[in-house]
């Protein structure tokens, strides 16, 4: 199945963009009457046929338009201070992406190796992975933050902070309820400062557990990503 992305889609026929064009028809080499996928990462997937096979205007004939195609009825905001690997950070976007956030603020923490980080190649890796995994909703990727300033935000839904410092804390598969919102907070590699954690407690953050294994930083967001998925898709079938 080929999969096209188009952030506005206008009434009646579709124009693809120039680089979307470039990849149809140049790249696989699609012609007329071949049938395409489209979405808008805002919920909308559109089943239609090439009419004009044109390397700069690709023109698509809408067929079929399937609103919330995959809606989630919960909502998922990571928030992880970045690694030092930049690849490992895509990676992550691409992972989570597949298998299903809606929202990814990279945090500036005080053990932070990393200060900056590429929003658009962050976004360019999202927009591939939710074309890949035939996704009708687009992440959103925020701009870095100070860690201080995230948490002390607003945010209506539970909170979540998991570090590695050692005491009892629940694990986040037993905390989970169908159709909650969840926000989660991943540590740098050298983890959450005490005082970071204490100040997430104090604006309402849980700490939790992820395992009894030492999690790499994207390891344990991807881990929270498919607990909180797989517990939202066990109990929408009980």
């Amino acid at each position: 199945m080929n999969v096209f992305y188009l952030p506005e889609i206008p009434p009646g026929d579709i124009t693809l963009n120039e680089e979307e064009s470039v990849h149809a028809v140049k790249v696989l080499r699609l012609k007329e009457k071949d049938p395409v996928t489209l979405v808008d990462g805002k919920g909308h997937l559109i089943e239609g046929e090439i009419i004009t096979a044109h390397p700069k205007k690709c023109r698509i004939k809408v067929l079929i338009i399937k609103e919330e195609f995959g809606k989630k009825y919960y909502r998922l905001h990571l928030a992880v201070a970045p690694t030092k690997n930049s690849d490992r950070m895509e990676w992550l976007v691409e992972k989570g992406t597949e298998i299903g956030w809606d929202e990814f603020t990279p945090l500036s923490c005080r053990y932070s190796e990393r200060k900056q980080m590429n929003i658009g190649r962050l976004e360019k890796v999202a927009v591939a992975a939710m074309k890949q995994s035939l996704k009708a909703y687009l992440p959103v990727i925020h701009e870095m933050i100070p860690f201080d300033t995230f948490v002390s935000g607003n945010f209506k839904g539970k909170k979540f902070i998991a570090h590695c410092v050692p005491g009892e804390k629940p694990h986040l598969f037993n905390l989970i309820r169908q159709n909650e919102d969840i926000l989660v907070l991943i540590g740098p590699e050298g983890d959450f400062s005490p005082d970071e954690i204490t100040f997430a407690k104090q604006h309402g953050f849980q700490e939790i557990s992820l395992g009894s294994s030492r999690l790499r930083t994207e390891t344990a967001a991807l881990a929270a990503v498919h607990t909180i998925a797989l517990c939202n898709e066990i109990r929408n079938e009980i």
